[in-house]
């Protein structure tokens, strides 16, 4: 049977109460496919009595033994001790508890390709505090854990879906690491990724500029020039479908969104922020490119509402549906 491993991230955080309150719904039962959490039994009981949430909590001390899901029911195998259960305060402690419950995670689904990872959200500086100066975000981690050579990270909804030429590094930094070979790699990753994870045939991507108005003829930046458009060339020539760059600003209009099956931005906040706009809650992080199939939810860890209410569900079931639906 298929299983989705889930690694809930910041113990402080909401990705507790995310697969707590999804456990009490039809969903749960929906889903085909084994999910089991991977946490420490105190936190998950500690939170549900928080939470006022009656649950029944099922130890797997081997992933054969997982069972279909039960309404009411969370089954969970434990990797490590988490040093405090208390919603919405850090602990720096709890870095390798995070550590080890993703690194976990990824051996497994690296191990069994009928297993996928889902990923809840985690406190990028706690972890850092803690011990792991390296650690930039889920995305990186799983690059070098499943030691892929390129990775992209593409969020996902029923309205939009963008991937990203850089990650989690400063603005600062953004022009150096965007060359011709790496946007080459991405754009057949992003391709590839859109054919065997979304069926589409051909996939229309839109790249965009990385100056204001993509340059605008090298007035305004020669990134374009020297750098975008030559690996968008070269992608055409292999007969991609993609785009030659062109103005963030008007790339976003309803007609281009029609027109559209992904977008490839040049860094983190250049499209985003118009994808969490249209469909923040709804999203879905997946990253494409490595041999494991990884989702994630769309949002932080939300400190200060995790133990205090439920929180919006939407996130956490594209994750899963997402997950499932790449398993073959």
């Amino acid at each position: 049977m298929k299983q989705l491993l889930y690694s809930h991230g910041e113990p402080a955080g909401i990705g507790v109460d995310l697969i707590l309150f999804l456990s009490k719904l039809k969903f749960w039962e929906q889903v085909n496919a084994s999910i089991i959490c991977i946490a420490d039994q105190e936190l998950l009981e500690s939170r549900a009595k928080i939470l006022r949430l009656k649950l029944k909590f099922k130890e797997l001390h081997n992933l054969n033994n997982a069972n279909k899901n039960k309404i009411g029911e969370v089954q969970f195998i434990k990797i490590a001790d988490c040093q405090d259960p208390t919603p919405g305060k850090l602990n720096l402690k709890n870095a390798k508890y995070v550590i080890n419950n993703l690194n976990f995670g990824i051996e497994e689904a690296i191990k069994n390709k009928k297993t996928a990872l889902v990923t809840g959200p985690i406190q990028k500086s706690n972890i850092i505090d803690g011990g792991f100066k390296s650690f930039k975000g889920h995305t990186e981690w799983i690059k070098k854990k499943t030691k892929s050579n390129n990775v992209v990270m593409l969020l996902s909804s029923k309205k939009i879906k963008v991937a990203l030429a850089t990650t989690h590094i400063p603005l600062a930094e953004v022009s150096k690491n965007i060359t011709k070979s790496k946007l080459i790699k991405i754009i057949q990753i992003l391709h590839s990724g859109l054919q065997t994870r979304f069926n589409i045939k051909n996939p229309a991507i839109t790249v965009l500029g990385l100056n204001p108005h993509a340059g605008e003829d090298g007035k305004i930046g020669i990134e374009e020039i020297k750098t975008i458009n030559p690996a968008v060339q070269v992608c055409r020539d292999m007969g991609i479908n993609v785009s030659y760059s062109i103005s963030a600003d008007t790339a976003f209009n309803s007609k281009q969104l029609k027109q559209t099956d992904a977008y490839l931005a040049m860094y983190h906040d250049q499209a985003l922020p118009v994808l969490k706009a249209l469909s923040f809650g709804e999203a879905v992080n997946i990253t494409l490119g490595t041999s494991i199939i990884r989702t994630s939810v769309d949002h932080g860890t939300a400190l200060d509402i995790a133990g205090e209410k439920k929180p919006s569900l939407g996130s956490i079931k594209e994750a899963f549906n997402a997950a499932e639906i790449q398993l073959k």
